[in-house]
């Protein structure tokens, strides 16, 4: 469980490393151009033309827009899992209503068992890893709106929507899991950094002749790039803070499934 704790945060140290390791590059090329043996020879790049710039700094802004989209675009499918697996529960609470008192309450009962689970599950989901009772609290689910006795008071076209609804919720729930395990792809973001460094370079050779306004240059690139990197990086889970999706919708449900006190 440890391990699997300190894997979960993993995202925030790649975070770190982002940001640390693009200010050690700003110090290297200024240090290179100003403080080195070498910096009167480097003085002898100039007449790089500032449009070559351009160049590299598009393909590091795409390079990161990509990433980015990734990001994002698993933190919004995590979220319409969350709303799409509530909707489920209750579509399935109302479908339900019709049943003889003994049969709904335990039902009910086996929904509010699931969706209790399902929320308390995000504790787990933050560290990269399923409830154990999770599996379980579903299987019963399927067991019980499949039993002969809601056939027989629903009617099999109920009962197959019940079941359709009972499939639509592990569905969701799994793809929650995927999402929460989906893992920071080294190569990706390796690929990143080096056109990062490339683009930082380039700036610096194009005003290699001014090293004061080549420091200036690269430091704004460093605090327009590393920040960004960061936080792309940091939401790499969408179910760990701070921008973590919230089971609201699925605790929402849970007051119609409990009886009244």
């Amino acid at each position: 469980m440890q391990s699997a704790v300190l894997g979960a945060f993993d995202h925030y140290a790649y975070a770190v490393v982002a940001v640390v390791g693009t200010f050690l590059a700003v110090w290297a090329c200024d240090w290179l151009l100003r403080r080195s043996r070498w910096a009167a020879w480097c003085v002898s790049w100039q007449g790089v033309v500032p449009p070559f710039i351009n160049i590299l700094g598009m393909m590091f802004g795409l390079t990161l827009a990509f990433l980015a989209n990734d990001t994002w675009s698993a933190h919004d499918r995590a979220i319409n899992a969350v709303y799409r697996e509530a909707d489920a529960l209750r579509t399935l609470a109302a479908l339900s209503t019709p049943l003889p008192e003994p049969q709904r309450l335990q039902l009910r009962q086996a929904m509010a068992d699931y969706g209790q689970t399902s929320a308390d599950e995000w504790s787990w989901l933050a560290q990269r890893t399923q409830h154990p009772d999770m599996q379980r609290r579903a299987d019963a689910l399927m067991i019980r709106v499949a039993a002969k006795d809601v056939r027989e008071a629903l009617g099999d076209t109920v009962q197959k929507l019940m079941l359709d609804k009972v499939s639509e919720m592990r569905r969701e729930r799994d793809l929650r899991v995927s999402l929460s395990q989906t893992h920071v792809n080294p190569l990706k973001w390796l690929g990143m950094a080096f056109l990062g460094l490339l683009t930082l370079l380039s700036v610096a050779v194009v005003h290699v002749d001014k090293p004061r306004a080549a420091l200036m240059s690269i430091m704004l690139f460093a605090c327009g790039a590393a920040p960004t990197a960061a936080i792309v990086l940091i939401q790499g889970n969408p179910f760990l803070a701070p921008t973590a999706v919230t089971p609201e919708p699925i605790l929402s449900v849970l007051p119609a499934l409990r009886p009244a006190p």
